[in-house]
């Protein structure tokens, strides 16, 4: 069985890192040990895990099927050194976060911090995709997302929600309102986020729902950009309100008759979800609270 344990390590690594050169690196031994070891586990079980073509290697189905088991064997593998080296190191635990919202994974650290002054925080700020994938891959132990799909690998609770407010020039006709109906951005020039933003995807759904057309004339994939691009008049533009930039010569407006928030959840591996430092962190949670700004 210890034979099949190192095999199966080699495998991981080559999975892991897409190449038999770089698995050796990853597991500091050499590459003709990892050839010989994934060659010899194919050869036992009589199964192909990897396309070769030269010096790029791609899985099977049966390789993305074993590498589904092997990243959570070898994951907990990594939890137990960190742990182990939290110990040694006097740290009461690091606990690592991604975000796809800087404010709100602040405003989440802040509230941690004086909870648990023991804590170590790392924090990263990812797209959705890049947290999830992270989340999977053990580099991260807790996600903040604004959209969780049903996923059995995944344990959410609701953290908080937020109003999403319309951004406008200070001399915009709204400027000096503090709310408009959502009806009002027909025929406006809006600036968009990318396609597969959960701000632009909740804007773009309760337009419909009224049978309002927008007038998207600009993209970016930035809310930074967004900021500076309606600063320079080209349009008007919509973020979540804890993720408004009160840059110069701007004004954020609030959306009545027909309110857009969006919800954001603190997500954890399900096998994960005990662990003493997540499952503090994760407290049982009830439906998502609406934040505004006072």
């Amino acid at each position: 069985m210890y034979q099949y344990h190192k095999w199966i390590r080699s495998f991981h690594a080559v999975a892991k890192t897409h190449s038999f050169t770089a698995a050796a690196g990853y597991l500091q031994i050499g590459q003709p040990t990892i050839s010989e070891q994934v060659k010899a586990l194919e050869g036992r079980f009589a199964v192909e895990l990897f396309y070769r073509r030269g010096r790029h290697v791609e899985l099977t189905d049966a390789g993305r099927r074993l590498y589904e088991i092997t990243e959570g064997i070898f994951g907990q593998e990594d939890e137990a050194i960190q742990l182990l080296q939290s110990l040694h190191s006097q740290k009461t635990g690091l606990l690592r976060i991604g975000a796809v919202s800087p404010p709100v994974v602040m405003n989440l650290t802040y509230d941690l911090m004086r909870k648990h002054p023991g804590i170590e925080f790392a924090i990263s700020i990812n797209t959705e995709k890049e947290a999830l994938a992270r989340l999977y891959d053990f580099t991260i132990d807790i996600a903040i997302l604004a959209f969780i799909e049903p996923d059995k690998r995944l344990h959410a609770v609701p953290y908080r929600s937020y109003p999403i407010v319309a951004v406008v020039r200070d001399d915009h006709a709204w400027a000096n309102k503090s709310s408009v109906p959502l009806a009002r951005i027909y025929n406006e020039a809006v600036i968009m986020r990318e396609p597969g933003s959960k701000t632009r995807a909740l804007l773009e759904d309760a337009c419909r729902s009224q049978g309002i057309q927008i007038n998207c004339v600009m993209e970016l994939n930035s809310r930074e950009a967004i900021m500076h691009a309606i600063a320079e008049g080209i349009g008007i533009g919509f973020v979540s309100e804890i993720e408004y930039m009160a840059i110069p010569g701007t004004k954020a407006i609030k959306l009545r008759d027909a309110p857009v928030t969006i919800d954001y959840y603190m997500c954890s591996l399900a096998v994960r979800k005990n662990r003493p430092l997540i499952r503090s962190v994760l407290e049982p949670g009830t439906s998502p609270k609406i934040i505004r700004k006072k």
